[in-house]
């Protein structure tokens, strides 16, 4: 889908059946509970026939129902509040699944990222990473974390990182006054989508500076500013993001890094060494 699920519903509206007009406006009005229905379970909500709701997918251009009901997931991650996310948990596991239910999804998200993530674009990236003379680094609310994550051990193999650590538009700005083509922009930002990023990344880009956008879906509004496009799954429907899959496509990032730097990071990594034990920073085992 080149734009949204609702715009396209809204402009094939015209062509519908009667049975397929219920459906679009069950889906308009509650994509968020529809996202999570099996097609059988959204006929029956809307009073149609299974094969209708199939019907209907592939109207709008889907191979078949489950393209639809990704669609509809992605729109549900993109704009759900914080409490309609605990009302959507709620409905898809008891209390007593909780744990099971949470890791599994981790799990599953982990693998199909390594299943989708392009090799030649993620060696391309972490090569242009470490030709880059400065590498910015924004993520905000929860990818904040990611972001610092990132930037620390960036800075520990001798990179030289602007961690953007505000929420202050203009600041941001500020930070990357001299942003340019020798340089790297890496965003982070996962649903509810945060604007300073996508503001953040395009100002990067208008700058000629290549960017990493780490995210999860190609219609992602961080995507169309990057150079190289590094997609994680997030997908759980909870108060909380899970950002698994992206802290463990990041480690890699790291880990590849370390390998081109290697030399270097060990020379670092000495002296560091050093220093942490002359100051005592990590407590020593008991003998």
């Amino acid at each position: 889908m080149k734009y949204g699920l609702l715009s396209r519903i809204a402009e094939k509206q015209s062509g519908f059946s009667k049975g397929q007009r219920l459906i679009a406006d069950y889906i308009t009005k509650n994509y968020d509970k529809a996202a999570f229905m099996t097609a059988f379970k959204l006929g029956q909500a809307v009073g149609v026939s299974e094969s209708t709701v199939v019907r209907f997918a592939a109207e709008l251009g889907f191979d078949g129902y489950p393209q639809l009901q990704k669609a509809m997931q992605e729109l549900t991650r993109s704009k759900m509040t914080s409490i309609q996310r605990i009302e959507a948990t709620e409905t898809r596991m008891k209390s007593d699944e909780v744990l099971s239910n949470v890791i599994a999804c981790d799990i599953a998200n982990i693998k199909k990222t390594l299943d989708e993530v392009p090799k030649d674009v993620f060696d391309s990236a972490v090569d242009a990473i470490v030709k880059a003379r400065r590498v910015y680094i924004y993520g905000a609310g929860s990818c904040r974390s990611l972001a610092l994550f990132l930037a620390y051990y960036l800075k520990i193999m001798m990179i030289d990182v602007k961690l953007m650590y505000t929420s202050s538009e203009t600041e941001i700005f500020e930070d990357m006054l001299h942003i340019g083509s020798q340089d790297m922009a890496i965003g982070i930002s996962f649903p509810r989508y945060s604007s300073k990023a996508v503001k953040a990344m395009n100002f990067a880009h208008s700058r000629n500076a290549p960017v990493i956008a780490i995210t999860d879906s190609k219609i992602s509004p961080i995507a169309s500013s990057a150079t190289y496009l590094l997609l994680a799954h997030c997908d759980m429907a909870a108060i909380v993001d899970s950002l698994v899959a992206p802290l463990s496509l990041i480690n890699a990032i790291i880990v590849a890094i370390s390998l081109k730097k290697k030399e270097e990071i060990i020379s670092r990594l000495l002296e560091l060494e050093k220093i942490w034990e002359d100051h005592e920073v990590y407590q020593k085992p008991e003998a």
